[in-house]
């Protein structure tokens, strides 16, 4: 089977990988469609070592969607052809976290992620531990399926987090695909929307998806145009989906008193003044790391039965073979999501 191997460096290539079997309680995926994060460029942009990019590699592609093409042994619930959308973590399944839906907070053994420790969906076929299958609902589609599998899903239970309502203004920063799709949901929970962001043509895509009005912060200037917006109060709520000090200290201060902040944004670090812009002002300051299986599901029914257009956010669409193209033209920074789709 085809799949992609990071070789570090920037650089990507597609080699056959063995067939898999499904052992027993998991299931061989064919792969319809697989997304494309942020979080994957850390292992595409290192460099590596020559000994760990020829041995074994383990696969890429942590946003898999796809269908049940091999019942392993002792798989109930599932069929053969089963659309499926795939919670991409998977524990032991026996402690609380586990038997709570939260695989990736597993106390019992160290967690297995798709693309990092466990084969990715970046590949013509996934194996997939069982319960980690969800039926994706008919009227979505497999690319927006993938899209729900990570950045999309994370978006939206931020903004649960924050206990979004229509009452709310809510600045998002970053308009990358987990920002956008948090403009588009926020949008749909009826808040009023500012988009923060540094690129013109990500924040015209913001608008699209229903941002209320947008801040090019490109001059670092975001806390004092969203006072502007708000009446000098700041936003009710923040979202901060990018994961640098900057924009993490920027979402705080321009979120009222009495106000809620949620950071989705992975990686980098993070220094506040805690007493005058956190306790003085009696901030409500919260992570939120991705979703359980059941906020997975939960996301996807929400999606469908509201019919939030998350397939307009999608604008980079490719083959298996033409993946490395692809990765160079998403590490540049081209606005919108992008997706691996498969006939």
């Amino acid at each position: 089977m085809r799949g992609i191997r990071f070789l570090g460096d920037k650089r990507s290539e597609v080699i056959d990988y063995p067939d898999e079997e499904p052992d027993p309680g998991y299931v061989l995926l064919k792969m319809r469609s697989s997304g494309m994060c942020g979080s994957d460029l850390h292992r595409y942009r290192v460099p590596l070592p020559k000994e760990e990019v020829e041995r074994d590699p383990v696969r890429p592609g942590h946003e898999p969607c796809g269908e049940v093409a091999v019942l392993g042994e002792g798989v109930e619930g599932l069929q053969i052809g089963d659309r499926i959308l795939q919670h991409h973590y998977e524990g032991c399944g026996n402690c609380r976290m586990c038997r709570e839906g939260w695989s990736q907070l597993c106390t019992g053994m160290e967690r297995l992620t798709h693309g990092y420790g466990r084969h990715g969906g970046h590949g013509d076929y996934m194996i997939a531990r069982a319960d980690t299958c969800l039926t994706l609902p008919d009227e979505l589609s497999y690319e927006v399926g993938a899209f729900l599998a990570c950045g999309a899903s994370t978006a939206f239970h931020g903004l649960k987090k924050l206990q979004l309502s229509g009452l709310d203004t809510i600045a998002i920063f970053g308009a990358g695909p987990v920002g956008l799709a948090g403009v588009m949901f926020a949008a749909e929970m009826g808040a009023r929307v500012i988009s923060v962001d540094i690129s013109g043509e990500r924040l015209e895509m913001a608008k699209s998806a229903g941002a209320s009005e947008v801040v090019d912060n490109s001059d670092g200037t975001a806390v004092e145009q969203i006072l502007d917006l708000t009446y000098s109060e700041g936003a009710d709520a923040s979202l901060e989906a990018i994961g640098i000090h900057q924009t993490r200290l920027d979402a705080v201060q321009s979120t009222k008193i009495f106000g809620r902040c949620c950071f989705v944004g992975e990686g980098g670090d993070f220094h506040v003044e805690p007493s005058p812009d956190i306790i003085h002002r009696h901030l409500t300051l919260v992570g939120s790391w991705t979703f359980s299986t059941f906020g997975l599901e939960e996301a996807a029914r929400y999606t469908a039965r509201r019919n939030v257009p998350l397939e307009s956010l999608i604008t980079g669409r490719c083959g298996i073979e033409d993946v490395p193209a692809a990765y160079e033209e998403f590490e540049a920074g081209a606005p919108g999501k992008f997706v691996i789709n498969w006939d």
